[in-house]
């Protein structure tokens, strides 16, 4: 950083700036730039409209009907740094808009159809943005299932297959896994935090420590702070004007629609198996992204169903 250091030697103003020295007839000329700068500086920030206010905490928050305790000191800060921390990341939050108008129908349709909470889909943004993200201990998918769970949970897991890229069947494995959680522990809270830490995990915190609700375990800080970012987007994602989110029904994304060609044989190429729907490897692989290789080799003669494209959504030079 430039320092200004101004001394008076024997009535002569001198000024020295990051080591250069002007005499006193020089200094009132750098002292009317400085204050021509200062001035715009100012005026620019007199036109800035941007501000950033605190979130007054929400009333009756709750997740899937369960109240939030937010008169607890403790609990009211992890729930206003969680809203802080989501409205304004406001490019993440607005990807979340786009994408949830494209896959929470889907999503929704199959909670509803196993006796989940709505509010469960919220557990999914958090988890992958809604894409098909894989983590650094390889979670993989919407839900960021483990190989062995997904297998346990009846998702197919090989080299040519892998169903936890498959959206609705990686619902309904997440909707098995917090069903079973929220029958051990009595809430969908519990469930949810069991869901990032394990059942194994979160039980033996509950029997450590004496205490039977999520909000009073000592928790490390992902499994501590993970059902508050779940709420956080509920609010949010449920309020866009009221957190200052703005867009129309164009903005954002829209399902393609398509159609699904069952497939009980092997198949020896997909680029060549595309090109008889008249869409190419990539539309095929983004539509099905739980197929892991460009062959399919189903010895078993298991059926499969593909979704492909309908004619005339995607332009393809050919």
């Amino acid at each position: 950083m430039m320092v200004m250091i101004k001394k008076v030697v024997a009535g002569v103003a001198i000024v020295a700036i990051a080591g250069l020295v002007v005499n006193s007839a020089q200094a009132p000329q750098i002292k009317d730039k400085a204050q021509a700068k200062n001035k715009k500086v100012i005026s620019n920030e007199s036109l800035n409209d941007y501000n950033v206010y605190a979130i007054p905490m929400p009333k009756g928050l709750n997740f899937a009907g369960e109240i939030v305790p937010t008169e607890n000191p403790d609990i009211y800060e992890r729930m206003d740094r969680e809203l802080l921390v989501n409205t304004y990341w406001q490019s993440n939050a607005l990807l979340i808009f786009k994408r949830a108008n494209k896959y929470f129908p889907v999503i929704e349709k199959i909670l509803a159809e196993e006796g989940v909470p709505d509010d469960l889909k919220y557990l999914a943004v958090i988890e992958s943005g809604l894409t098909q993200a894989v983590s650094p201990a390889r979670a993989t998918g919407f839900w960021q299932i483990l190989k062995e769970t997904g297998r346990e949970y009846g998702l197919e897991v090989n080299d040519n297959v892998d169903e936890r890229y498959h959206v609705e069947k990686s619902t309904r494995a997440a909707c098995k896994y917090l069903k079973q959680s929220k029958e051990r522990f009595g809430s969908w809270t519990a469930a949810a935090a069991a869901y990032n830490a394990g059942n194994y995990g979160v039980s033996r915190r509950f029997d450590e420590q004496h205490v039977k609700s999520y909000y009073d375990l000592l928790l490390g800080e992902e499994t501590g702070r993970y059902v508050f970012r779940i709420i956080a987007l509920k609010e949010i994602l449920s309020n866009p004007k009221k957190y200052g989110f703005n867009f129309t029904n164009e903005d954002l994304y829209t399902s393609v629609p398509t159609y699904k060609v069952e497939v009980d044989t092997a198949v020896t190429d997909f680029v060549k198996f595309a090109e008889r729907f008249d869409i190419n490897y990539k539309l095929l692989k983004l539509h099905n992204p739980w197929l892991r290789e460009t062959k399919l080799d189903n010895g078993s003669r298991k059926k499969y169903y593909i979704e492909i494209p309908e004619k005339g959504v995607y332009t393809i030079d050919k």
